[in-house]
């Protein structure tokens, strides 16, 4: 089932712009009040136009669409969101909750540094899981895990899927997503994680995939882990399923946190998933896992050394060859510009940039992996209405060409 689309109500209810844009005023001369203005929208033929209006962000590609007749036709045909697909990306945006009981917030831009107000399909509070690759969202609810939804945030297209196998109301479960630029496919998997009855120790685990050709669920693997649980952090790279485990307790209190590889093109026997477990490369306070241009990055909060549980630093690896390398430490004046920072928080990231998020604050940091440079975000409209309100958010890219 697909959401309807129309592309000339998008003033009024997908982008909204929070400062409004700053209008150009029209000076003419007097003198040549009289003399013959000719229209470069007239002399410009269909393809040429098309090529000039591919080239605009998203967000003006959308206002665009409400100049005239002619350019809503062009912005809406399939041929123009086919060519999209063509030029260059947009830098990925960050959409941020406004409440924890509504799917409402702000997307900001970084490059044009500006916050969209953005009401988003299908999810119905910001406690669901997301997932993000390439312009598609996938949502999923946190109650029974049976609800996964599908969406283009821009155009609001969404599909709603089958309801996963395996068991229904599982304790954790872990969302990821991949879609295939060239062809548009997609492939969404759900690592499932639920505690053995009378046993803390044990815990079953099992993997859930979903293809978009075959438009089929089916269960790779279930397995019982003892001293380790799934949780709610999984990403896709390359083909291949990266997931973070959870000490349940009888090893070192240090190692807290594990990483496990999962190929999705062939089928791992059972008994043998943690034969692929990586070991984080420090004491971790929590972990995130994103995909940067199909390279596995981790953004971890740094445990203290006498207190593993508590925070003193944010740190980013990318995984080479299952080895960690670091890539750079959050410099302290940017930790303590947070204010109160949480052991856990949010953060995600896709192509060079990465998002950095406390979840007792609307304070939004992005860090640049090509540049290796920290910056704030422009200071948005969110604003801390009360003590324990608690915000969080995600990264996607902002395309229009691509539908569930």
């Amino acid at each position: 089932m697909d959401g309807a689309w129309e592309i000339c109500n998008v003033d009024d209810n997908l982008l909204k712009e929070t400062d409004g844009f700053d209008s150009l005023s029209e000076h003419r001369n007097e003198d040549n009040q009289d003399s013959l203005a000719v229209s470069m929208d007239l002399v410009l033929p269909d393809d040429l136009l098309e090529r000039i209006l591919s080239f605009l962000p998203v967000e003006s590609i959308f206002r665009a669409g409400s100049v005239c007749k002619r350019w809503f036709e062009i912005v809406s045909s399939k041929r123009f969101q086919r060519n999209l697909c063509h030029t260059l990306p947009q830098k990925p945006w960050y959409f941020m909750f406004t409440s924890s009981d509504e799917p409402c917030g702000y997307a900001y831009d970084p490059v044009l540094k500006k916050w969209y107000s953005i009401d988003l399909p299908c999810i119905e509070n910001s406690n669901w899981s997301v997932a993000s690759s390439s312009g598609l969202l996938s949502f999923m609810d946190n109650d029974s895990r049976s609800r996964l939804y599908v969406c283009n945030p821009i155009s609001k297209r969404w599909r709603m899927l089958e309801e996963p196998p395996g068991v229904k109301f599982s304790d954790y479960g872990a969302l990821a997503m991949s879609v295939n630029r060239p062809s548009h496919c997609y492939n969404i998997s759900v690592v499932k994680s639920k505690q053995v009855p009378g046993n803390f120790f044990q815990w079953d685990l099992s993997i859930h995939l979903y293809n978009s050709e075959t438009m089929v669920w089916s269960t790779s693997l279930t397995e019982v882990l003892t001293g380790w649980r799934g949780g709610d952090e999984s990403v896709i790279c390359n083909g291949v399923l990266y997931f973070l485990l959870y000490s349940t307790g009888g090893g070192h209190p240090d190692d807290r946190h594990g990483l496990i590889m999962y190929d999705l093109s062939s089928s791992t026997s059972h008994g043998l998933l943690l034969r692929s477990f990586i070991p984080v490369p420090c004491s971790l306070t929590c972990g995130r896992l994103m995909n940067l241009k199909e390279k596995l990055v981790m953004v971890g909060g740094i445990g203290k050394q006498d207190r593993s549980g508590i925070i003193k630093g944010i740190g980013i690896w990318v995984l080479h060859d299952k080895e960690w390398q670091e890539i750079a430490k959050m410099p302290h004046k940017y930790f303590q510009g947070f204010g109160e920072f949480d052991d856990v928080f949010a953060s995600s990231g896709a192509d060079d940039l990465i998002y950095i998020q406390s979840y007792g604050g609307p304070t939004l940091l992005v860090f640049d992996m090509n540049h290796r440079q920290w910056r704030w975000s422009q200071k948005g409209p969110v604003t801390k209405r009360f003590p324990l309100q608690l915000f969080s958010g995600f990264c996607f890219e902002p395309r229009l060409e691509i539908a569930p």
